[in-house]
């Protein structure tokens, strides 16, 4: 192949690998996380610490058990279970003929998820530029940021408890795709990547770097709680129960996705 031929497919190569997908992922039940060559666990390198965002894996006492085990729909909140967690109900001896219903307010009560998405380009967050047009020799070229980026995700429609239904899809999320999801996330300026990017002679190279996100869509569960003591037995019971869609962009933590492009003229 000659050396004029060699930049040329090069470039279509790239522009292929840049624009396949449109840096989307989206993950079936029980699939495996995909991590695309584009794409670079910066953790160690990203200037900016951020924290690990854990959610919490509640497992329910001997009390919360018996009201979940008893309630006519299934609860996974985790508010609700530390609630449960906290209480106590006493027997009483004298306890026959005792009736009450307490109500406990209206919850999320699981959520449900229909699909799962990545977009490893959900935001723009970088540019390299490197003007080779008057050599004749390739030259290397490395991500560099530039400026801290703040990368926020949310709901993408308004819903009632909205703290409450992110952290249960952002559970369902994270058992998905195994990757580290936050609420949102910072790349520092300053944080590096040591891959490099070859830019041909008589080409502008530019290199783009991209936060990626995980778009979850499903339906989330309310209901109105009521605790009912009858005698000495402690139950729950869910009424007025509604199903509502709802979607999120819940970003990836310390990761970027790169996409090259060398080009003959500005763009």
């Amino acid at each position: 192949m000659s050396k004029w031929l060699k930049p040329f497919v090069l470039l279509n190569i790239v522009i292929l690998f840049v624009s396949l997908n449109n840096g989307q992922t989206t993950f079936a039940a029980n699939s495996e996380i995909r991590v695309p060559g584009s794409a670079a666990n910066v953790t160690k390198e990203n200037t900016y610490p951020n924290p690990t965002q854990d959610l919490p894996e509640l497992q329910p006492g001997g009390l919360a058990k018996q009201l979940l085990d008893s309630s006519n729909v299934k609860i996974e909140n985790p508010n609700l279970i530390r609630m449960f967690n906290e209480s106590s109900v006493s027997k009483a001896p004298f306890a026959v003929g005792y009736n009450a219903k307490i109500f406990l307010g209206v919850w999320p009560l699981n959520y449900e998820s229909n699909e799962t998405t990545i977009n490893w380009q959900y935001k723009k967050i970088n540019t390299n530029f490197l003007d080779n047009r008057g050599e004749k020799t390739y030259k290397r070229m490395k991500y560099y940021q530039n400026t801290q980026q703040i990368i926020r995700g949310g709901l993408t429609a308004k819903v009632r408890d909205s703290d409450d239904v992110i952290n249960l899809m952002m559970h369902d999320a994270s058992e998905k795709t195994t990757l580290p999801l936050a609420y949102q996330t910072v790349v520092g300026a300053g944080t590096k990547n040591e891959r490099v990017y070859n830019v041909p002679p008589k080409q502008l190279g530019y290199l783009y770097a991209y936060a990626p996100a995980v778009n979850e869509k499903g339906k989330v569960t309310f209901g109105e709680v009521y605790l009912i003591l009858k005698g000495n037995k402690r139950s729950l019971q869910v009424k007025n129960v509604v199903s509502q869609g709802v979607g999120a962009w819940i970003p990836v933590q310390d990761y970027v996705s790169f996409g090259y492009l060398a080009s003959p003229q500005p763009r």
